[in-house]
């Protein structure tokens, strides 16, 4: 009887861990609403989601490109509803493998936000350009950051 439970409990598990996702993929708007930029991102990925300040976060971009990208720069713009807090600037060839091939590719990135970071909504906003300072994609999306873990240690 007892074989069965567990079964019946592990089968559950399993199938919870289907249902819900440990990485969640995110709505992306691009700045420029008719999205004619040389790269196409089709989604942004996070894990966790939601962001738990003070443990590493992973911002993964899937992307594609008509065109070989040599090199270039990362334009990070973080608010906090609404209000600008945050502005970082990454080689995309520390982000990706370079050169960047014509076809798909992700760009991926983790930090640690600090301790001090407070919860809350925020958007992240992601301008691309090649190693000329051409813009090559321009994408926004919402995340949120909580407090601590929803893990209880045992």
């Amino acid at each position: 009887m007892e074989v069965v439970q567990l079964k019946i409990v592990l089968s559950l598990l399993f199938a919870a861990f289907l249902i819900v996702p440990s990485v969640q993929a995110k709505a992306v708007r691009y700045c420029d609403r008719k999205g004619n930029y040389a790269v196409k991102v089709s989604g942004i990925e996070m894990s966790p989601d939601p962001v738990v300040r003070g443990e590493p976060a992973t911002f993964s971009i899937i992307a594609s490109t008509g065109e070989a990208i040599s090199g270039g720069k990362m334009l990070i713009d973080v608010s906090y509803f609404g209000v600008p807090i945050h502005k970082e600037t990454h080689d995309l060839c520390g982000e990706t493998s370079c050169p960047v091939s014509l076809g798909d590719f992700v760009i991926s990135h983790t930090q640690v936000l600090p301790g001090y970071t407070p919860p809350g909504s925020y958007t992240l906003k992601m301008t691309m350009s090649d190693a000329d300072g051409n813009v090559l994609t321009c994408v926004s999306f919402d995340f949120k950051i909580r407090v601590g873990s929803s893990v209880a240690a045992f």
